[in-house]
Protein backbone atom coordinates (compact mmCIF):
# COMPACT_ATOMS: atom_id res chain seq x y z
CA UNK A 1 0.00 0.00 0.00
CA UNK A 2 1.22 3.48 -0.82
CA UNK A 3 1.04 6.47 1.51
CA UNK A 4 -2.29 7.78 0.23
CA UNK A 5 -3.93 4.35 0.58
CA UNK A 6 -2.68 4.02 4.15
CA UNK A 7 -3.94 7.50 5.02
CA UNK A 8 -7.41 6.78 3.57
CA UNK A 9 -7.69 3.53 5.56
CA UNK A 10 -6.45 5.11 8.79
CA UNK A 11 -8.95 7.98 8.50
CA UNK A 12 -11.80 5.55 7.74
CA UNK A 13 -11.07 3.37 10.78
CA UNK A 14 -10.57 6.44 12.98
CA UNK A 15 -14.06 7.61 11.99
CA UNK A 16 -15.56 4.16 12.64
CA UNK A 17 -13.89 3.91 16.06
CA UNK A 18 -15.16 7.40 16.97
CA UNK A 19 -18.69 6.39 15.95
CA UNK A 20 -18.56 3.14 17.93
CA UNK A 21 -17.11 4.77 21.05
CA UNK A 22 -19.76 7.52 20.98
CA UNK A 23 -17.14 9.83 22.48
CA UNK A 24 -17.67 12.05 19.45
CA UNK A 25 -21.04 12.49 17.76
CA UNK A 26 -21.13 10.40 14.59
CA UNK A 27 -21.89 13.48 12.46
CA UNK A 28 -18.84 15.31 13.78
CA UNK A 29 -16.69 12.19 13.28
CA UNK A 30 -17.77 11.75 9.65
CA UNK A 31 -17.40 15.44 8.79
CA UNK A 32 -13.97 15.58 10.46
CA UNK A 33 -12.85 12.52 8.50
CA UNK A 34 -13.80 14.13 5.20
CA UNK A 35 -12.03 17.39 6.07
CA UNK A 36 -8.87 15.53 7.13
CA UNK A 37 -8.74 13.69 3.78
CA UNK A 38 -8.90 17.02 1.95
CA UNK A 39 -6.16 18.60 4.10
CA UNK A 40 -3.95 15.52 3.60
CA UNK A 41 -4.47 15.88 -0.16
CA UNK A 42 -5.92 12.38 -0.42
CA UNK A 43 -8.89 14.06 -2.10
CA UNK A 44 -9.34 17.47 -3.68
CA UNK A 45 -12.48 19.44 -2.86
CA UNK A 46 -13.93 18.62 -6.29
CA UNK A 47 -13.18 14.93 -5.85
CA UNK A 48 -14.75 14.94 -2.38
CA UNK A 49 -17.94 16.52 -3.73
CA UNK A 50 -18.05 14.00 -6.59
CA UNK A 51 -18.28 11.12 -4.08
CA UNK A 52 -21.32 12.57 -2.28
CA UNK A 53 -24.43 10.66 -3.37
CA UNK A 54 -26.84 13.55 -3.83
CA UNK A 55 -29.66 11.19 -4.81
CA UNK A 56 -29.53 9.58 -1.35
CA UNK A 57 -29.28 13.00 0.31
CA UNK A 58 -32.23 14.26 -1.73
CA UNK A 59 -34.45 11.31 -0.82
CA UNK A 60 -33.68 11.71 2.88
CA UNK A 61 -34.34 15.46 2.94
CA UNK A 62 -37.46 15.16 0.81
CA UNK A 63 -39.08 12.43 2.90
CA UNK A 64 -38.15 14.12 6.18
CA UNK A 65 -39.83 17.34 5.05
CA UNK A 66 -42.86 15.44 3.73
CA UNK A 67 -43.39 13.51 6.96
CA UNK A 68 -42.88 16.65 9.08
CA UNK A 69 -45.86 18.26 7.33
CA UNK A 70 -48.08 15.16 7.34
CA UNK A 71 -47.40 14.57 11.05
CA UNK A 72 -49.16 17.85 11.89
CA UNK A 73 -52.45 16.50 10.54
CA UNK A 74 -52.80 13.91 13.32
CA UNK A 75 -53.07 11.08 10.78
CA UNK A 76 -50.71 8.72 12.56
CA UNK A 77 -52.39 9.07 15.96
CA UNK A 78 -55.77 8.47 14.28
CA UNK A 79 -54.52 5.22 12.71
CA UNK A 80 -53.12 3.98 16.05
CA UNK A 81 -56.33 4.59 18.02
CA UNK A 82 -58.54 3.24 15.22
CA UNK A 83 -56.46 0.05 15.11
CA UNK A 84 -56.76 -0.47 18.88
CA UNK A 85 -60.53 -0.13 18.61
CA UNK A 86 -60.71 -2.50 15.62
CA UNK A 87 -58.87 -4.99 17.83
CA UNK A 88 -61.75 -4.60 20.34
CA UNK A 89 -59.19 -3.87 23.05
CA UNK A 90 -57.80 -7.42 22.78
CA UNK A 91 -54.11 -7.15 23.79
CA UNK A 92 -52.77 -9.76 21.35
CA UNK A 93 -54.71 -8.25 18.46
CA UNK A 94 -53.43 -4.79 19.42
CA UNK A 95 -49.84 -6.10 19.44
CA UNK A 96 -50.41 -7.73 16.03
CA UNK A 97 -52.08 -4.67 14.51
CA UNK A 98 -49.43 -2.28 15.84
CA UNK A 99 -46.66 -4.59 14.61
CA UNK A 100 -48.16 -4.66 11.11
CA UNK A 101 -48.78 -0.88 11.12
CA UNK A 102 -45.18 -0.25 12.19
CA UNK A 103 -43.89 -2.50 9.40
CA UNK A 104 -46.13 -0.84 6.79
CA UNK A 105 -45.20 2.70 7.88
CA UNK A 106 -41.52 1.73 7.87
CA UNK A 107 -41.82 0.75 4.21
CA UNK A 108 -42.30 4.42 3.36
CA UNK A 109 -41.09 6.44 6.35
CA UNK A 110 -37.80 6.63 8.19
CA UNK A 111 -37.77 3.97 10.93
CA UNK A 112 -37.05 6.53 13.64
CA UNK A 113 -40.01 8.62 12.53
CA UNK A 114 -42.23 5.53 12.58
CA UNK A 115 -41.37 4.50 16.13
CA UNK A 116 -41.61 8.08 17.35
CA UNK A 117 -45.19 8.11 16.07
CA UNK A 118 -46.32 4.63 17.17
CA UNK A 119 -44.29 4.16 20.38
CA UNK A 120 -45.96 6.78 22.62
CA UNK A 121 -49.44 5.66 21.47
CA UNK A 122 -48.52 2.07 22.36
CA UNK A 123 -47.51 3.08 25.88
CA UNK A 124 -50.73 5.07 26.32
CA UNK A 125 -52.97 2.20 25.22
CA UNK A 126 -51.13 -0.49 27.22
CA UNK A 127 -51.43 1.79 30.29
CA UNK A 128 -55.22 1.74 29.87
CA UNK A 129 -55.09 -2.06 29.63
CA UNK A 130 -52.77 -2.32 32.64
CA UNK A 131 -50.10 -4.15 30.62
CA UNK A 132 -46.33 -3.85 30.44
CA UNK A 133 -45.59 -2.12 27.09
CA UNK A 134 -42.11 -3.63 26.68
CA UNK A 135 -43.18 -6.73 24.65
CA UNK A 136 -45.24 -4.45 22.38
CA UNK A 137 -42.30 -2.09 21.91
CA UNK A 138 -39.82 -4.89 21.20
CA UNK A 139 -42.21 -6.21 18.55
CA UNK A 140 -42.30 -2.73 17.01
CA UNK A 141 -38.49 -2.48 16.94
CA UNK A 142 -38.34 -5.73 14.99
CA UNK A 143 -41.21 -4.66 12.71
CA UNK A 144 -39.66 -1.28 11.93
CA UNK A 145 -36.40 -2.82 10.72
CA UNK A 146 -38.15 -5.65 8.87
CA UNK A 147 -40.59 -3.27 7.18
CA UNK A 148 -37.81 -0.88 6.23
CA UNK A 149 -36.08 -3.71 4.38
CA UNK A 150 -38.95 -4.08 1.91
CA UNK A 151 -38.61 -0.91 -0.16
CA UNK A 152 -36.16 1.51 -1.71
CA UNK A 153 -37.05 4.29 0.76
CA UNK A 154 -37.70 2.18 3.87
CA UNK A 155 -34.19 2.27 5.30
CA UNK A 156 -31.12 4.46 4.55
CA UNK A 157 -28.99 1.45 3.42
CA UNK A 158 -31.60 0.68 0.76
CA UNK A 159 -31.63 4.29 -0.45
CA UNK A 160 -27.84 4.13 -0.77
CA UNK A 161 -27.88 0.77 -2.54
CA UNK A 162 -30.68 1.75 -4.90
CA UNK A 163 -28.98 5.00 -5.86
CA UNK A 164 -25.56 3.52 -6.58
CA UNK A 165 -26.76 0.27 -8.16
CA UNK A 166 -29.47 1.90 -10.27
CA UNK A 167 -32.23 -0.21 -8.68
CA UNK A 168 -35.83 0.99 -8.75
CA UNK A 169 -38.54 1.00 -6.10
CA UNK A 170 -40.16 -2.07 -7.69
CA UNK A 171 -36.82 -3.90 -7.83
CA UNK A 172 -36.75 -3.78 -4.03
CA UNK A 173 -40.44 -4.68 -3.66
CA UNK A 174 -40.03 -7.74 -5.89
CA UNK A 175 -36.86 -8.93 -4.13
CA UNK A 176 -36.38 -7.80 -0.53
CA UNK A 177 -40.13 -7.10 -0.32
CA UNK A 178 -40.98 -10.73 -1.07
CA UNK A 179 -38.53 -11.86 1.62
CA UNK A 180 -40.22 -9.53 4.14
CA UNK A 181 -43.63 -11.05 3.26
CA UNK A 182 -42.22 -14.38 4.45
CA UNK A 183 -40.25 -13.10 7.45
CA UNK A 184 -42.86 -10.83 9.07
CA UNK A 185 -45.65 -13.45 9.47
CA UNK A 186 -43.17 -15.94 10.95
CA UNK A 187 -41.91 -13.34 13.44
CA UNK A 188 -45.54 -12.53 14.38
CA UNK A 189 -46.23 -16.24 15.00
CA UNK A 190 -43.17 -16.37 17.25
CA UNK A 191 -44.45 -13.39 19.22
CA UNK A 192 -47.84 -15.03 19.66
CA UNK A 193 -46.24 -18.03 21.38
CA UNK A 194 -43.82 -15.82 23.34
CA UNK A 195 -46.33 -13.22 24.53
CA UNK A 196 -49.76 -13.41 22.94
CA UNK A 197 -50.92 -16.65 24.60
CA UNK A 198 -50.27 -15.21 28.06
CA UNK A 199 -51.96 -11.82 27.60
CA UNK A 200 -55.22 -11.23 29.43
CA UNK A 201 -57.09 -8.15 30.61
CA UNK A 202 -60.48 -7.67 32.21
CA UNK A 203 -63.49 -6.51 30.15
CA UNK A 204 -63.58 -3.12 31.91
CA UNK A 205 -60.09 -2.26 30.69
CA UNK A 206 -60.94 -3.34 27.14
CA UNK A 207 -64.02 -1.12 27.29
CA UNK A 208 -61.83 1.86 28.23
CA UNK A 209 -59.92 1.41 24.97
CA UNK A 210 -63.19 1.29 23.04
CA UNK A 211 -64.15 4.67 24.55
CA UNK A 212 -61.16 6.40 22.93
CA UNK A 213 -62.21 8.86 20.22
CA UNK A 214 -59.86 8.68 17.26
CA UNK A 215 -61.49 11.74 15.69
CA UNK A 216 -60.11 13.94 18.46
CA UNK A 217 -56.58 13.10 17.31
CA UNK A 218 -57.17 14.91 14.00
CA UNK A 219 -55.55 18.33 14.37
CA UNK A 220 -56.22 19.66 10.88
CA UNK A 221 -58.92 18.08 8.69
CA UNK A 222 -57.92 19.98 5.57
CA UNK A 223 -54.28 18.93 5.97
CA UNK A 224 -55.41 15.34 6.60
CA UNK A 225 -57.23 15.16 3.25
CA UNK A 226 -54.27 16.72 1.44
CA UNK A 227 -51.88 14.31 3.19
CA UNK A 228 -53.86 11.22 2.20
CA UNK A 229 -54.00 12.32 -1.45
CA UNK A 230 -50.28 13.12 -1.48
CA UNK A 231 -49.33 9.83 0.18
CA UNK A 232 -51.08 7.94 -2.63
CA UNK A 233 -49.35 10.10 -5.25
CA UNK A 234 -45.95 9.64 -3.56
CA UNK A 235 -46.33 5.85 -3.60
CA UNK A 236 -47.23 5.93 -7.30
CA UNK A 237 -44.31 8.26 -7.93
CA UNK A 238 -41.81 5.90 -6.33
CA UNK A 239 -43.31 2.83 -8.00
CA UNK A 240 -43.07 4.35 -11.48
CA UNK A 241 -40.05 6.65 -11.10
CA UNK A 242 -37.79 4.39 -13.17
CA UNK A 243 -40.40 4.12 -15.95
CA UNK A 244 -40.71 7.90 -15.96
CA UNK A 245 -36.93 8.27 -16.15
CA UNK A 246 -36.90 10.33 -12.96
CA UNK A 247 -34.53 9.83 -10.01
CA UNK A 248 -36.09 8.83 -6.67
CA UNK A 249 -34.75 12.04 -5.09
CA UNK A 250 -36.81 14.08 -7.58
CA UNK A 251 -39.98 12.30 -6.42
CA UNK A 252 -39.13 12.88 -2.74
CA UNK A 253 -38.19 16.54 -3.16
CA UNK A 254 -41.18 17.28 -5.43
CA UNK A 255 -43.54 15.67 -2.88
CA UNK A 256 -42.00 17.70 -0.07
CA UNK A 257 -42.26 20.93 -2.07
CA UNK A 258 -45.92 20.35 -2.91
CA UNK A 259 -46.74 19.55 0.74
CA UNK A 260 -44.93 22.70 1.88
CA UNK A 261 -47.03 24.73 -0.58
CA UNK A 262 -50.46 23.18 0.04
CA UNK A 263 -49.92 22.27 3.72
CA UNK A 264 -49.73 25.92 4.81
CA UNK A 265 -47.62 25.02 7.85
CA UNK A 266 -44.93 27.04 9.60
CA UNK A 267 -42.00 26.57 7.21
CA UNK A 268 -39.42 27.35 9.88
CA UNK A 269 -40.86 24.66 12.13
CA UNK A 270 -40.96 22.10 9.31
CA UNK A 271 -37.40 22.78 8.17
CA UNK A 272 -36.14 22.52 11.76
CA UNK A 273 -37.89 19.14 11.93
CA UNK A 274 -35.43 17.70 9.40
CA UNK A 275 -32.65 15.63 11.02
CA UNK A 276 -29.86 17.78 9.59
CA UNK A 277 -27.28 15.96 11.70
CA UNK A 278 -28.17 12.75 9.82
CA UNK A 279 -27.85 14.53 6.45
CA UNK A 280 -24.40 15.87 7.39
CA UNK A 281 -23.38 12.43 8.67
CA UNK A 282 -24.16 10.87 5.29
CA UNK A 283 -22.35 13.67 3.47
CA UNK A 284 -19.18 13.24 5.50
CA UNK A 285 -19.31 9.46 5.30
CA UNK A 286 -19.58 9.46 1.50
CA UNK A 287 -16.40 11.54 1.36
CA UNK A 288 -14.55 9.26 3.83
CA UNK A 289 -15.41 6.12 1.83
CA UNK A 290 -14.64 8.05 -1.37
CA UNK A 291 -11.08 8.43 -0.12
CA UNK A 292 -10.63 4.64 -0.16
CA UNK A 293 -12.26 4.38 -3.60
CA UNK A 294 -10.03 7.11 -5.06
CA UNK A 295 -6.82 5.53 -3.73
CA UNK A 296 -7.72 2.04 -4.98
CA UNK A 297 -8.20 0.41 -1.56
CA UNK A 298 -11.77 -0.69 -2.33
CA UNK A 299 -10.73 -2.17 -5.66
CA UNK A 300 -7.94 -4.18 -4.00
CA UNK A 301 -10.31 -5.37 -1.24
CA UNK A 302 -12.86 -6.47 -3.84
CA UNK A 303 -10.22 -8.48 -5.65
CA UNK A 304 -9.14 -10.15 -2.38
CA UNK A 305 -12.70 -11.19 -1.52
CA UNK A 306 -13.24 -12.63 -5.00
CA UNK A 307 -9.98 -14.58 -4.66
CA UNK A 308 -10.99 -15.98 -1.23
CA UNK A 309 -14.39 -17.16 -2.49
CA UNK A 310 -13.03 -18.27 -5.83
CA UNK A 311 -15.48 -15.94 -7.50
CA UNK A 312 -18.32 -18.26 -6.46
CA UNK A 313 -21.50 -16.17 -6.43
CA UNK A 314 -23.24 -18.37 -3.84
CA UNK A 315 -20.32 -18.04 -1.44
CA UNK A 316 -20.21 -14.28 -1.97
CA UNK A 317 -23.96 -13.96 -1.31
CA UNK A 318 -23.70 -15.93 1.94
CA UNK A 319 -20.58 -14.04 3.04
CA UNK A 320 -22.18 -10.63 2.46
CA UNK A 321 -25.55 -11.63 3.96
CA UNK A 322 -24.21 -13.08 7.22
CA UNK A 323 -21.27 -10.68 7.48
CA UNK A 324 -23.47 -7.61 7.15
CA UNK A 325 -26.06 -9.06 9.56
CA UNK A 326 -23.57 -9.75 12.34
CA UNK A 327 -21.77 -6.45 11.77
CA UNK A 328 -25.02 -4.49 11.76
CA UNK A 329 -26.15 -6.10 15.01
CA UNK A 330 -23.42 -4.36 16.95
CA UNK A 331 -22.34 -1.43 14.79
CA UNK A 332 -23.96 1.24 12.67
CA UNK A 333 -24.87 -0.43 9.36
CA UNK A 334 -24.48 2.76 7.30
CA UNK A 335 -20.62 2.89 7.30
CA UNK A 336 -20.58 -0.84 6.46
CA UNK A 337 -23.00 -0.41 3.53
CA UNK A 338 -21.15 2.71 2.34
CA UNK A 339 -17.97 0.62 2.18
CA UNK A 340 -19.56 -2.43 0.56
CA UNK A 341 -21.29 -0.54 -2.27
CA UNK A 342 -18.13 0.52 -4.14
CA UNK A 343 -16.66 -2.92 -3.42
CA UNK A 344 -19.59 -4.63 -5.17
CA UNK A 345 -19.43 -2.06 -7.98
CA UNK A 346 -15.78 -3.05 -8.46
CA UNK A 347 -16.83 -6.70 -8.82
CA UNK A 348 -19.46 -5.63 -11.35
CA UNK A 349 -16.83 -3.71 -13.34
CA UNK A 350 -14.82 -6.93 -13.51
CA UNK A 351 -17.71 -8.62 -15.29
CA UNK A 352 -19.37 -10.39 -12.34
CA UNK A 353 -23.17 -10.64 -12.02
CA UNK A 354 -23.74 -8.86 -8.71
CA UNK A 355 -27.56 -8.75 -8.74
CA UNK A 356 -28.01 -11.00 -5.70
CA UNK A 357 -25.09 -9.42 -3.86
CA UNK A 358 -27.18 -6.24 -3.63
CA UNK A 359 -30.12 -8.13 -2.12
CA UNK A 360 -27.81 -9.97 0.30
CA UNK A 361 -26.34 -6.64 1.43
CA UNK A 362 -29.79 -5.06 1.87
CA UNK A 363 -31.28 -7.99 3.79
CA UNK A 364 -28.20 -8.45 5.98
CA UNK A 365 -27.68 -4.78 6.84
CA UNK A 366 -31.36 -3.93 7.48
CA UNK A 367 -32.42 -7.12 9.29
CA UNK A 368 -29.15 -7.31 11.20
CA UNK A 369 -30.17 -4.13 13.02
CA UNK A 370 -32.64 -6.24 15.04
CA UNK A 371 -29.83 -8.20 16.70
CA UNK A 372 -29.11 -5.88 19.63
CA UNK A 373 -30.48 -2.76 21.27
CA UNK A 374 -27.81 -0.66 19.56
CA UNK A 375 -28.17 -2.31 16.15
CA UNK A 376 -30.32 0.46 14.64
CA UNK A 377 -31.40 4.00 15.48
CA UNK A 378 -35.04 2.94 15.91
CA UNK A 379 -33.98 0.50 18.66
CA UNK A 380 -32.25 3.23 20.65
CA UNK A 381 -35.16 5.65 20.20
CA UNK A 382 -37.78 3.12 21.36
CA UNK A 383 -35.70 2.14 24.39
CA UNK A 384 -35.40 5.82 25.28
CA UNK A 385 -39.17 6.36 25.01
CA UNK A 386 -39.82 3.26 27.12
CA UNK A 387 -37.34 4.26 29.83
CA UNK A 388 -38.79 7.77 29.95
CA UNK A 389 -42.19 6.27 30.83
CA UNK A 390 -40.75 4.02 33.55
CA UNK A 391 -40.28 0.81 31.53
CA UNK A 392 -36.56 0.43 30.80
CA UNK A 393 -35.55 -2.08 28.13
CA UNK A 394 -32.14 -3.40 29.14
CA UNK A 395 -29.53 -4.56 26.61
CA UNK A 396 -29.71 -8.12 27.98
CA UNK A 397 -33.51 -8.28 27.95
CA UNK A 398 -33.67 -7.16 24.35
CA UNK A 399 -30.79 -9.46 23.33
CA UNK A 400 -32.73 -12.54 24.51
CA UNK A 401 -35.50 -11.72 22.04
CA UNK A 402 -33.92 -9.62 19.31
CA UNK A 403 -30.84 -11.71 18.52
CA UNK A 404 -32.68 -15.06 18.04
CA UNK A 405 -35.32 -13.29 15.92
CA UNK A 406 -32.55 -11.67 13.85
CA UNK A 407 -30.84 -15.04 13.30
CA UNK A 408 -34.19 -16.57 12.31
CA UNK A 409 -34.81 -13.79 9.78
CA UNK A 410 -31.33 -14.23 8.28
CA UNK A 411 -31.81 -18.01 8.05
CA UNK A 412 -35.07 -17.38 6.17
CA UNK A 413 -33.25 -14.85 3.96
CA UNK A 414 -30.51 -17.40 3.27
CA UNK A 415 -33.02 -20.01 2.09
CA UNK A 416 -34.89 -17.37 0.09
CA UNK A 417 -31.75 -16.09 -1.68
CA UNK A 418 -30.44 -19.60 -2.41
CA UNK A 419 -33.78 -20.59 -3.97
CA UNK A 420 -33.87 -17.39 -6.06
CA UNK A 421 -30.20 -17.74 -7.01
CA UNK A 422 -30.52 -21.32 -8.25
CA UNK A 423 -34.08 -21.20 -9.61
Amino acid sequence: MDTMQILSVVVFFAVVVAIISEKIHRTVAAMAGGIVLIFLHVLSVDQAISYIDFNTIGVLIGMMLFVAVVRNSGLFEYVAIKSAKLAKGNPWRIMLFFTIITALLSCFLDNVTTVLLVGPMTIAITAILGLNPVPFLIAQILASNIGGTATLIGDPPNIMIGSQAGLSFMDFVLNTGLAVLIILPIICICFYFMYGKNMSVNPEQMEEVMKLDENKSIKNHSLLVKSLIMIVLVVFGFVFHSSLGVESCAIALASATIMLIIGKQDIEEIVLGVEWSTILFFTGLFVVVGGMVETGVISALGGAIVDVTGGNTTMLVLLILWGSAIFSSFLDNIPFVATMIPLILTMKADGMDVTYLWWALSLGACLGGNGTLIGASANVVISGISAKHGYPITFARYLKVGFPMMILSIVISTVYLLIRLHA
